[in-house]
């Protein structure tokens, strides 16, 4: 199971949140990302299985090739956890605006 957790602890680093930000552009082979990022093919082999372990992105064999591309689920775990704050926050201000009697009242 996919948590916000794993997730945040995956975009941590730098490298894979760009590996993440092109597979999101399109499915790709090891070898393409490889060589539009300054990191050798085996440490992208390294990144996409810590985002495929986060359920970030998903993999299917063509041929000799893997190619990786973007797992919703992954992302949605986060979007979710992310909500929860906005959602707090939206409460919080809407209290904020209700409560404060220096609000401008409303025109019949």
């Amino acid at each position: 199971m996919t948590t916000y957790g794993t997730v945040l602890d995956a975009l941590g680093d730098p490298t894979r949140r760009s590996v993440l930000e092109l597979v999101a552009e399109r499915p790709q082979p090891v070898g393409e990302l490889a060589a539009r990022l300054p990191v050798s093919r085996p440490a992208v082999s390294q990144h996409l299985r810590v985002l495929k372990d986060a359920g970030l992105v998903t993999d299917t064999a063509v041929g000799t090739q893997r190619v990786y591309r973007l797992d919703t689920r992954g992302v949605a775990a986060l979007r979710a956890y992310l909500d929860r704050f906005w959602d707090d926050s939206l409460a919080a201000y809407a209290r904020a605006v209700e409560q404060d009697p220096a609000a401008p009242e409303e025109s019949p």
